[in-house]
């Protein structure tokens, strides 16, 4: 092995004779990240990010951090990450990768934060300084070329054009002719101690796009599938052709994932979620490439044409799907795929469904006899100390009436009122000096015999049922404005019915798109939209 100190404290350790494999950004050995070089040699040696399009890796490969909207998201959702975890970056269609890094947050920070923001801080991509220092070093040995798993002849020629390292005396005159040409010295090791030095050279600026030319042809040798034809076929295809994709990639999406209670959509939300994932095995649907260019655009067209309704959300500048017109034409004469699915899916869904079911929340109103209905209770050998529903306390006083015959003989719909049942219904409720009632309609004894019993409430979701005194409280929601123009809508009362706060606020604010807040007392939820806020406590 041999090891590279560079003056910037990177350590850079390779395969005598070989290209850089790995390298230690601080020499301390706390942070060691494969290089591009090893990472063509074993891809799958760390996670992968894969980036929407070709288009994304010019930047990447210009030295800038991988965001989360640049990164493609699988129809099974975001992979599960921790924040500091090193992580590659690959286009589509292609296995080897282009640049590794360290994640800036984990997953669930990211889906919380709505896939916005840095999601990779690049520390090393294909054709920076490291890269170029070491391919100018090596590129003379063939016997690395014959090993190299990369056969592609664009690639090849590529290796063939780089400049090797001058000689002693070239190396010196450069560093006398001046601050333009920047020099970085490399002090190897006891095994080797002659020192290495390169620098930089001008003419290896090469444009982004024959960069870019460069990795679209990077194949893997061992890696030849279908999926790479597919992809070929992909280079074929005309603009209208990629609109006709993305008309039936939406309609397929319409049929099959959304649904109207999930309306309003974000743009976003509906092209990453849902019509991304509805595009045919093996083929990177990019809205670029179509006549429309923008998402914008394509879904204000479809607006035009009557299959959706859109509008524009002047805040965050994004269209907004608002309703689908599921009677147009286009909609009725598609015929969605019936795609399959692995029983291993089918089980998980099912398992997800009955899981959600199990979570429907249940409330019911009961009641607790008093010491004004007790006797009614006792005299038809009811247990008091049960708690009944209104139709089940109904049902006793009429028993009672039936035991008793108490209904008029001449009004059937009139029930006399005994002693017993007159003080159920009335002691303590008629004013002083007032004559109590001698009778009362057979529509009014139930509510009545109700109101003279204790109210409780069972709320009960999935497996978790709790049984409180006192009538219901419903779930209050405020609305509170701010300084300035901003808004906040307060929502209170979640814990009568089960709500977990902090659940609630991760699902409001997937689906209204905005940040959410939680105070443990009181508990509030607070949903940022703009300028404008949402408040639920």
């Amino acid at each position: 092995m041999m090891v590279a100190k560079l003056q910037n404290r990177v350590h850079v350790y390779s395969v005598e004779g070989e290209f850089p494999m790995f390298f230690d950004i601080d020499g301390r050995g706390s942070e060691i990240f494969p290089s591009v070089y090893a990472l063509w040699r074993v891809p799958e040696i760390v996670p992968a990010f894969l980036l929407k399009g070709g288009e994304v890796s010019r930047f990447i490969i210009g030295g800038a951090d991988l965001m989360f909207p640049g990164i493609s998201v699988p129809p099974e959702g975001l992979p599960s990450f921790a924040a500091g975890e090193i992580w590659a970056v690959k286009v589509p269609g292609n296995p080897a990768p282009i640049a590794v890094g360290t994640t800036t947050m984990s997953s669930s920070e990211a889906l919380k934060a709505g896939l916005r923001g840095k999601a990779l801080r690049i520390t090393h991509h294909y054709r920076d300084i490291l890269w170029e220092s070491a391919e100018g070093r090596f590129a003379p040995n063939a016997g690395f070329l014959e090993d190299m798993v990369f056969e592609d002849p664009a690639f090849l020629s590529s290796r063939q054009e780089s400049v090797a390292c001058e000689g002693p005396s070239e190396v010196s005159n450069d560093q006398g002719d001046g601050a333009e040409d920047e020099d970085v010295t490399v002090s190897v090791d006891k095994m080797n101690p002659d020192s290495i030095q390169m620098r930089e050279m001008d003419g290896r600026n090469e444009s982004s796009d024959k960069i870019v030319a460069d990795i679209g042809t990077l194949t893997v040798a061992d890696d030849v599938s279908a999926e790479g034809s597919n992809v070929e076929d992909q280079h074929n295809f005309t603009s209208a052709d990629v609109d006709a994709l993305l008309d039936k990639c939406l309609l397929q999406a319409l049929y099959t994932t959304i649904k109207d209670k999930d309306l309003p959509m974000p743009g976003s939300t509906l092209w990453s979620n849902h019509v991304l994932p509805c595009r045919p095995q093996g083929v990177t649907l990019d809205i670029k490439k179509s006549s429309y260019k923008k998402l914008s655009k394509w879904l204000q067209a479809k607006s035009t044409a009557g299959l959706v309704s859109v509008k524009e959300d002047k805040h965050k500048k994004e269209v907004v799907l608002m309703g689908v017109n599921r009677n147009h034409p286009d909609y009725s004469a598609f015929r969605p795929e019936k795609r399959p699915v692995e029983k291993s899916d089918q089980g998980g869904e099912h398992a997800a469904k009955e899981s959600q079911s199990n979570k429907t929340l249940n409330v019911v109103e009961v009641y607790k006899p008093s010491v004004h209905v007790n006797a009614i209770f006792t005299s038809v050998g009811a247990d008091r100390g049960k708690l009944f529903t209104a139709s089940e306390a109904t049902d006793i006083v009429f028993r009672y009436v039936e035991q008793e015959n108490l209904v008029k003989p001449t009004n059937k719909s009139t029930v006399v009122l005994d002693a017993t049942l007159c003080d159920a219904l009335f002691k303590g409720a008629i004013k002083k000096g007032s004559m109590y009632p001698t009778e009362i309609h057979k529509k009014d004894l139930g509510s009545t015999f109700i109101s003279r019993m204790q109210p409780h409430h069972v709320i009960t979701r999935g497996s978790d049922s709790v049984v409180r005194k006192g009538a219901l409280k419903a779930i209050q929601i405020m609305t509170e404005r701010r300084q300035g123009n901003k808004k906040v809508t307060r929502l209170s009362g979640m814990e009568t019915f089960l709500v977990d706060p902090e659940a609630l606020a991760s699902e409001l604010q997937k689906k209204f798109a905005c940040s959410t807040t939680v105070a443990e007392l009181p508990e509030i939820i607070i949903l940022h939209v703009g300028l404008a806020w949402l408040s639920l406590s």
